[in-house]
């Protein structure tokens, strides 16, 4: 069997700072879980030992050890970015939104709908278009 691509060797700075951020406790498990995978590979262990110890599976501990390798201890440690759709309001147009959803509603209308205010961002250039779902969430998580 050949032997392991990507080897963990930390400085004794990262190992400090491995043990410290172990001990403190108020990380989440996935930091921690990540941090004890990192201690025990740079002590040599073996995949399979690290597996059943921590009670994690081969390809977390591969990816780990991979993404340290790559990228160094923040990176074996946190999250990537993950890929999704750019906010279709900054905190602007959010306030904007707000302030529009408060004003009085046009006049053939008794209230705001969230499909007129769609509408309306988009007839005054707020947005390029814009979802009465989107506009659902944006109030929603304001009030």
């Amino acid at each position: 069997m050949p032997g392991k691509k990507y080897i963990v060797e930390l400085t004794d700075e990262e190992r400090q700072e491995l043990r410290d951020l172990i001990s403190k406790g108020k990380l989440s498990v996935r930091k921690v879980t990540r941090a004890r995978i990192l201690l025990k590979a740079d002590e040599r262990w073996k995949d399979e030992d690290i597996v059943t110890a921590l009670d994690t599976s081969v390809a977390t501990v591969e990816r780990i050890r991979k993404r340290f390798v790559e990228g160094g201890l923040k990176r074996g440690l946190n999250d990537d970015p993950r890929p999704g759709a750019k906010r279709k309001l900054d905190l602007r147009g959010e306030a904007y939104l707000i302030a529009l959803s408060c004003s009085p509603a046009p006049d053939d209308h008794d209230h705001w709908t969230l499909r007129l205010l769609a509408d309306r961002l988009v007839e005054l250039g707020r947005v390029e278009s814009i979802s009465h779902e989107a506009v659902r969430r944006y109030l929603k998580k304001t009030s």
